[in-house]
């Protein structure tokens, strides 16, 4: 396990650990997308992650998907932030803010009636989204037109810009789980031509733009990317996965990044294969793989060099001192699905830790 509790030199982040929190949508944001007090206290319960990577984040105004998820766009939503990573670093820890468009999984409903956007006019299929109507199916989104592709690739600069002035340590770029870079990236939900579509470095084109301009903001050594090749959530697929993969890895070597954050696999398990091999094969920089991963393989692949870093999602949820758990060999909380996404401190400040447990 020891490896686990190796520090990690990651771009210009120096991390106590390699034990990451993953980014945790928990609708907990107040009015307007505005992160509160409730939300300070969760980040800062589980400030001994190596790094903890903050929930997606909308980047502009107008992209809903969840309802109560917070955003960056606003003069009230920075301040809010800045609450947020004062206690973060107060409690001794680092955050990363992810940034986020959330594009076709968006709904009228939570946005004033507009249509979502995507790099195509394809809705997502046999789920719903919660609205303050209840469940509502998703609809056919509006195709992006090419010249309205650097508003979006500007809009992700300012939140960069606001994310520097709320005082986090870093951004990680949310490229997954069929959001709207995900959305360019795989050729299941980009059916375009022209230069945004088609080959895999078309389709790559405006997360690349992306990155280029939230570099130019951060420097690259304190931005990272995240990806799911895998991941048919949000009605994704793609017909390579694996030379996607490579092809990243390749090109992402050139920008010098914090890291690259892997999901290896997918929710519903209707997508397999190895992404994690073409991933390190062709990628010389920090890798942080996640998606179920125990302590102790996660361990392993770091000791073999397979990894460098595991993010955890649930387990943090439930146990905001994981890593000393870890460390103690420890049995973990459960997490109470029914409060991922409730109001309120239940199922989401109120896990006890070790030391609170051994006091009782």
């Amino acid at each position: 396990m020891n490896a686990l509790f190796q520090p990690l030199q990651a771009g210009a982040l120096r991390l106590p650990n390699r034990i990451l929190m993953a980014p945790l949508t928990r609708c907990r944001a107040e009015d307007d997308h505005v992160p509160g007090p409730l939300m300070a206290e969760h980040y800062a319960q589980r400030a001994s992650a190596g790094l903890i990577i903050a929930e997606a984040t909308m980047a502009m105004e107008g992209n809903s998907a969840f309802w109560r998820e917070p955003g960056i766009y606003s003069e009230a939503q920075v301040a809010g932030w800045k609450k947020v990573t004062d206690a973060v670093h107060a409690a001794g820890g680092q955050i990363a803010l992810q940034i986020w468009h959330g594009g076709r999984a968006c709904h009228p409903l939570l946005n004033g009636g507009r249509q979502p956007v995507a790099p195509s006019p394809l809705a997502i299929l046999n789920d719903e989204v919660h609205t303050p109507e209840g469940k509502k199916p998703y609809v056919v989104p509006r195709e992006l037109r090419d010249d309205e592709l650097p508003g979006i690739v500007a809009g992700f600069a300012r939140a960069a810009e606001n994310a520097l002035a709320a005082g986090f340590d870093a951004v990680e770029v949310h490229g997954a789980n069929g959001y709207l870079l995900d959305e360019f990236l795989r050729d299941g939900a980009n059916r375009r031509s022209g230069p945004y579509g088609g080959s895999i470095a078309n389709r790559a084109r405006l997360t690349l733009e992306v990155l280029d301009a939230v570099c130019n903001v951060w420097g690259s050594d304190r931005v990272g990317l995240r990806t799911s090749p895998l991941n048919s959530y949000n009605s994704m697929i793609d017909s390579d996965p694996v030379a996607l993969t490579a092809w990243l890895g390749k090109r992402l070597s050139d920008y010098k990044l914090a890291y690259w954050h892997v999901m290896r696999a997918d929710f519903f398990g209707q997508q397999k294969g190895d992404v994690m091999t073409p991933a390190r094969d062709n990628y010389s920089g920090v890798l942080i793989g996640n998606m179920g991963y125990s302590a102790e393989e996660a361990a392993a692949a770091i000791a073999a060099g397979r990894l460098d870093a595991v993010a955890f999602g649930v387990p943090f949820l439930a146990n905001p001192d994981l890593p000393a758990r870890f460390k103690a060999g420890a049995p973990l909380n459960e997490a109470n699905p029914a409060t991922f996404y409730s109001p309120g401190p239940a199922g989401y400040t109120d896990y006890p830790t070790l030391e609170a447990l051994s006091v009782a």
